[in-house]
């Protein structure tokens, strides 16, 4: 049998990739994070205290105190603790309480802080 030699040549250049490029690739996709941020009727918050159940008390940075819950499409997805930055939607008949609709995670948290959209949340926690 006969074998062909294999030379490197027969492939063409190959350009040596650097890890400083991808470093600033990186980079440049953390500066590219997609947060949610509250449309309208919508507000931050974060959770201060959990009463039991689905309820909750929620610090919001319109300087309320109001009593959450979570509405039953949500209760298997989002676990909640104290201290966990959340977007509520007020119920229209009674502004002390809302619905808890979104939990942001620690990367969305630095973005809103970088924002500026967190303001109202510094002085509490």
């Amino acid at each position: 049998m006969n074998k062909e030699r294999i030379s490197n040549d027969d492939f063409g250049d190959f350009e040596e990739i650097k890890v400083e490029n991808e470093e600033e690739e990186e980079e440049s996709e953390e500066e590219t994070i997609r947060v949610r941020t509250p449309k309208k009727g919508e507000i931050i918050g974060i959770i201060t205290q959990r009463f039991g159940g689905a309820r909750m008390e929620v610090f919001c940075t319109d300087g309320k105190k109001r009593n959450c819950r979570v509405p039953g499409r949500f209760k298997r997805s989002l676990w909640l603790r104290p201290k966990d930055v959340v977007l509520i939607v007020p119920w229209p008949d009674n502004d002390e309480k809302g619905d808890i609709i979104f939990k942001y995670n620690p990367s969305a948290i630095s973005k809103l802080r970088k924002m500026g959209m967190l303001e109202g949340i510094k002085e509490e926690f």
